[in-house]
């Protein structure tokens, strides 16, 4: 397997071990042969690694996430971290020994998109554990050296993994323009609407509220930072009453909503509670088609933005984990090592959901 693992020559003498998803609910622990490390390339030893959403989702919802559709055996894992066990003739900005997280998409840098620095929207992106694309959840990983951050020595591998999560809340944030004077409504408090979250607190944002129908996570978001909490059904017929709670609690001017939930209904609460002249930020993938109000917010000249994956994020994650702008250890609730039994219970507890917010494998 060559990097990203698509086909190519070569391998390591040491025998590779990866999870591979070999069905729906069939996850195994087999063989993953690396290629021959490039002049550009690094050999990392994997040491952290968390589980997404989007995993679980390959794992459990009929072999697909989105319009990405597994049709043969697939590595799982891309939000990761390691240390460097081999460099390539020709890196000069990484050493073994040294502990990296990792970016996981190859652009190609030939497209349009890749030069207009918008290289997340590639057509011909590679991105780890994304059809046809082997992930990350392995011994061993071949990978860009551009594509590996160097970590600063206060922060654990554990803690760059969770850059990965934690660029999408930084890339959402930038798309908003989030600053000091930015009131925010979050949709959802799961992992990606708690990285949300502390990326808004990052760049400023005065006041935040965050909204589930979950009461353990409303708590976590309450504990790690956010102003208030809105506890709201799964019922669409709820929407105005819980519109209304919204605003009150806001207590002022809704400026940027971040949807990271992704259905009907929260898209509909965010339009609907989103100040005139204020933005819409969809961030989560739950739906690819729903029904919602645009014309009401077309009137209010509320914008709707999308977000895809993240681009030129991790070295300001790393800043803010560094310097304790983001905290982002109480996200990770449960970790496992890397054995079979241990990484069937690891996607168990991440598809559970519950007080399992961010799942991490030591390896």
């Amino acid at each position: 397997m060559g990097k990203g693992g698509m086909s190519h020559g070569g391998g390591e003498e040491e025998e590779n071990m990866a999870a591979w998803l070999l069905g729906v609910n069939n996850l195994k622990i087999q063989p993953f042969k690396l290629p021959t490390l490039g002049s550009h390339d690094v050999r990392v030893r994997m040491k952290a690694v968390g589980i997404c959403g989007s995993d679980v989702h390959y794992l459990k919802a009929i072999f697909s996430c989105a319009d990405f559709i597994v049709k043969e055996p697939m590595v799982i894992g891309h939000e990761c971290a390691g240390i460097i066990e081999e460099v390539g003739s020709e890196v000069k900005s990484l050493d073994v020994g040294d502990r990296v997280a990792l970016e996981p998409g190859i652009s190609c840098w030939r497209c349009n998109l890749c030069k207009d620095g918008r290289y997340n929207l590639c057509p011909d992106m590679k991105f780890f554990a994304t059809p046809p694309v082997h992930g990350s959840l392995a011994n061993q990983v071949v990978h860009p050296a551009d594509l590996c951050f160097k970590l600063p020595d206060n922060v654990s591998l554990e803690e760059g993994a969770m850059c990965e999560p934690l660029s999408v809340g930084i890339h959402a944030c930038r798309r908003a323009n989030i600053g000091p004077e930015t009131n925010v409504l979050i949709m959802g408090a799961g992992p990606i609407g708690l990285v949300t979250m502390l990326a808004a607190r990052a760049f400023g944002a005065p006041r935040i509220v965050i909204v589930d129908v979950d009461d353990h996570r409303l708590s976590v978001a309450k504990d790690l930072g956010a102003d208030d909490i809105v506890k709201v059904s799964t019922n669409i017929q709820d929407i105005g009453d819980e519109v209304i709670q919204i605003q009150k609690t806001m207590g002022v001017g809704v400026d940027v909503t971040f949807d990271c939930a992704g259905f009907g209904k929260t898209v509909t609460t965010a339009l609907n509670a989103t100040q005139p002249g204020g933005k819409v930020c969809l961030v989560g993938m739950g739906h690819n088609e729903m029904t919602i109000p645009l014309t009401p917010a077309a009137a209010r000249e509320v914008d709707v933005i999308g977000i895809f994956r993240y681009k030129n994020t991790w070295p300001l994650c790393l800043e803010f984990i560094r310097s304790g702008k983001i905290d982002v250890k109480p996200l990770i609730t449960h970790r496992f090592g890397f054995s079979q039994e241990e990484v069937e219970k690891a996607f168990e507890t991440s598809a559970r959901g519950g007080n399992a917010i961010k799942v991490m494998f030591n390896l």
